[in-house]
C-alpha cells in the first residue's frame, strides 16, 4: 500500500448557524471522505472580495487514498447535501458552507476544474492563519515558500479574530489506551494495509512482517509436503529476530507501535501445514520462544470470509499465491479462531470485514475505528 495524500482543506461559512455548518462540515468530512487528522482554530474574519457577513473559517488535514480530482468531487457533493446552493451571479457570494481544496500533498495540479496549490490561498490570511496553526512541514511548490513565508509576505490585513478551538475527530479514538497493538487475519485479509492506515493517522511505528523475502514461500505453494517444515521454521527464525530488533528500537512504555502479525501466527499455519510429528518438532522449538515475546495490549482479528480472501489474493496478483485453495484459507481461518478461543490473557477483538473495503470506502474505516473505541471503552 501506498502513503495516503495529505490533503489541506479550507472550510468556510457566513449563513446560519456558522458555528454548527462547520463542525457538521467536519464530521461529515471524516466519515465520507478521508481522515481528518488536524483541524486548526476557528477564525473569524471579514469578507473578501465582497460585502456579506463575517465568515468562520478553519483548516484541516485529511489523509485519503483518493485522487485529488476525487476529493475535488465529493467535496463538492458534500457541499450541495449541507445546503449550499450555487447561483448563477458572477463573484463571490455568501454561502452556508465552502469546501476549498488548498493543497494535495506538494503536487502542482492545473486542470480545467482545479487547480493546486489553490491561486489564491497566499493572499487570504483567512487561509494562511488556519493553515499556520496544522503545525506542518509544507512549502509551497510553486513560489517555494513556506507558510511563514508566506504570512509575511502577504499584503492581506484583515482582522481574523480566534473564536475557539475545534475538536478533532481522532481525538475520540482514545488508542492512546494501548502502546502495541498487533493487527492479525488470514492471506490477503487487509492486515498489512489497515496497520499502514492506522500508523499514518495516529503517528504510529510500524513492525510489518517481511514475508516477501522467504525464498520458501514459492516453492511452498508449490510442492507444500517438500517445503512445509522448511518454511515454517524460516517463518518463525524471522518472526522472531524481526520483531526483537524492531521492538527493541522502541520504548513499548512510550511509543504507539502497529504491527501486522503476531509471533503466534506462526504455530497457527504450522498446525495446518506440518504433518503431526513434524508439529511436535516445530511446537517444542516455538514455546521456548513464545515465553520471550511481549504480547500485544490489544489483539485485532480481521475476519474475511473465504470467497473475499480468494478474491483479494487474485486481485493482488501475486503470482506464487495464486493457486491457494479455498480449503487451505478456510482451514487457518479455523485455526485462528480456535486460538482465540483458547485465549484468556489475550485482549482480543474480532472484527468481520468480509463486506467492507476500509482501503476505498471512509465509511468503512471509521467504522473499524469505533470497533476499536467500542472495544476500549468496555
Amino acid at each position: 500500500m501506498n502513503r495516503q495524500h495529505q490533503v489541506i482543506l479550507s472550510l468556510g461559512t457566513n449563513q446560519g448557524n456558522r458555528l454548527e455548518n462547520i463542525e457538521r462540515c467536519i464530521v461529515c468530512l471524516h466519515k465520507e471522505i478521508g481522515t481528518i487528522i488536524k483541524v486548526s482554530k476557528l477564525y473569524e474574519t471579514p469578507s473578501w472580495g465582497f460585502e456579506s457577513e463575517k465568515f468562520y473559517n478553519c483548516a484541516v488535514i485529511l489523509n485519503t487514498n483518493k485522487s485529488a480530482h476525487q476529493v475535488l468531487d465529493e467535496c463538492l457533493l458534500l457541499e450541495e447535501a449541507l445546503g449550499r446552493v450555487r447561483q448563477d451571479a458572477e463573484g463571490y457570494q455568501a454561502r452556508i458552507i465552502d469546501i476549498d481544496v488548498i493543497a494535495f500533498d506538494e503536487e502542482i495540479i492545473a486542470s480545467e476544474k482545479l487547480k493546486v496549490p489553490h491561486p489564491e490561498m497566499q493572499n487570504r490570511l483567512f487561509v494562511l492563519l488556519p493553515m499556520q496553526d496544522l503545525n506542518l512541514d509544507w512549502r509551497h511548490p510553486i513560489l517555494q515558500k513556506y507558510l511563514h513565508e508566506l504570512l509575511v509576505l502577504s499584503e492581506d490585513k484583515s482582522n481574523c479574530k480566534i473564536i475557539q478551538r475545534l475538536e478533532t475527530p481522532l481525538a475520540q479514538i482514545k488508542l492512546d489506551h494501548f502502546n502495541y497493538i498487533a493487527i492479525e487475519g488470514n492471506i490477503g485479509a487487509g492486515k498489512t494495509t489497515l496497520t499502514n492506515k492506522l500508523a499514518e493517522d495516529f503517528n504510529a511505528k510500524t513492525v510489518l512482517e517481511r514475508f516477501a523475502d522467504n525464498p520458501f514461500l514459492p516453492k511452498f505453494y508449490q510442492d507444500q509436503n517438500r517445503y512445509a517444515f522448511s518454511l515454517e521454521m524460516s517463518f518463525l527464525a524471522d518472526r522472531y529476530q524481526q520483531i526483537t530488533d524492531d521492538l527493541a528500537q522502541f520504548d513499548l512504555f512510550k511509543d504507539f507501535i502497529v504491527a501486522d502479525y503476531h509471533i503466534f501466527k506462526s504455530l497457527i499455519f504450522a498446525k495446518v501445514t506440518l504433518a503431526e510429528d513434524e508439529f511436535r518438532l516445530y511446537k517444542t522449538m516455538f514455546d521456548i520462544i513464545y515465553k520471550e515475546m511481549p504480547k500485544p495490549d490489544l489483539y485485532i482479528y480481521l475476519y474475511q470470509n473465504t470467497e473475499r480472501l480468494l478474491s483479494n489474493i487474485k486481485e493482488r496478483g501475486r503470482s506464487y499465491e495464486q493457486e491457494i485453495p479455498a480449503e487451505y484459507l478456510e482451514k487457518i481461518n479455523n485455526g485462528y479462531l480456535d486460538y482465540i478461543k483458547s485465549q484468556k490473557d489475550l485482549n482480543v477483538l474480532i472484527i468481520d470485514v468480509s463486506d467492507k473495503d476500509f482501503l476505498n470506502n471512509q465509511k468503512d474505516y471509521i467504522y473499524i475505528l469505533d470497533e476499536i473505541q467500542n472495544k476500549i471503552s468496555k
